[in-house]
């Protein structure tokens, strides 16, 4: 999702916090106190216990602290937000799992702000133990961190409620003005899809850039494009949270459900600790096979990016 040196499209701190209050009044919290890991917690309304065996198989170092350090940059909606504006108390999706995984481990998983371009750094200094921040496992992260991989994240078209032109995959843009945001991926894919367009014997996408994606967001509420083409996990926050739900959806293609040009994401943790990977591999596994997993990408609009096996190092190049 997030690239090595740059983010990719990310809605409006303001937006964040504010849709944040409307569809997540609870399920927040802030990691500074030294309460004790919880037996239980309730997440996205199901509640999680922990289990003895995947506790005891942690390292010898997590055991004895309680406390699985995780770095994570704040905010990127939707996997990690502010409750409220000028506060410390973080929610989203990634708080949500990293919650869940804890109980399940029996342990805390104490998240902590972090510029995104050191986490990586910091859990090579023994700084963090892992890190949750909506990170794209590639090759050369491997290198240095593993990654425990819960998503697949790429492009997604955002298009008005009830989806009016009937855009059901990105050839059906073709001959449509379409809003992007300037210097994407996103933007990117849009002139790449134009030579399909061509071979198919249809006009070309009248493709309309923008400063920011709240602007293209704007142009598809006047009616100016015919979609917006952003991150899918950006895509649907923003169809679950604008209007309450009711200005916007995502188009679902089963032929690219995590949305195009499909990266895995990644719970990174540090290769000092093997362990530590093998437990939270085996703890998203357990969330994904109960439905608790699904329930959480659920809440923030984005269930079509979860995987179904937690797989480790997805990445192949």
């Amino acid at each position: 999702m997030r690239p090595h040196s740059s983010r990719r499209t990310v809605i409006s701190f303001a937006t964040a916090v504010v849709s944040l209050m409307a569809v997540s009044a609870c399920d927040g919290g802030s990691d500074t106190s030294n309460a004790a890991p919880a037996a239980a917690v309730k997440v996205a309304g199901v509640t999680v216990k922990k289990d003895q065996a995947l506790h005891d198989a942690l390292p010898a170092a997590i055991r004895k602290s309680g406390t699985v350090r995780v770095a994570t940059d704040v905010p990127y909606a939707p996997f990690e937000m502010f409750v409220s504006e000028g506060g410390k108390e973080i929610t989203g999706l990634d708080y949500d799992l990293g919650q869940a995984i804890g109980v399940k481990l029996g342990v805390k998983f104490a998240f902590t702000p972090q510029k995104f371009d050191g986490i990586v750094p910091a859990l090579q200094a023994g700084k963090f133990d892992a890190a949750m921040s909506a990170i794209t496992d590639n090759k050369d992260r491997q290198k240095v961190v593993d990654f425990v991989d819960y998503s697949q994240s790429g492009s997604g078209v955002l298009v008005a409620k009830g989806n009016p032109k009937k855009i059901t995959e990105l050839i059906d843009l073709c001959g449509s003005p379409v809003g992007v945001q300037a210097a994407t991926n996103q933007l990117k894919l849009l002139t790449a899809t134009q030579s399909d367009c061509a071979a198919a014997g249809k006009p070309k996408i009248a493709i309309s850039t923008f400063p920011k994606d709240s602007d293209a967001q704007l142009a598809l509420r006047s009616g100016k494009v015919v979609a917006d083409v952003l991150t899918k996990p950006a895509a649907g926050w923003t169809a679950k949270t604008a209007d309450g739900g009711k200005a916007f959806e995502v188009v679902e293609d089963p032929k690219a459900p995590g949305g195009y040009n499909a990266s895995p994401n990644g719970i990174a943790v540090s290769k000092k600790l093997p362990g530590l990977t093998d437990a939270v591999q085996k703890a998203l596994q357990a969330l994904v096979d109960d439905g608790t997993a699904a329930k959480i990408f659920d809440k923030y609009g984005v269930a079509s990016i979860a995987v179904k096996e937690a797989t480790r190092n997805a990445a192949v190049d």
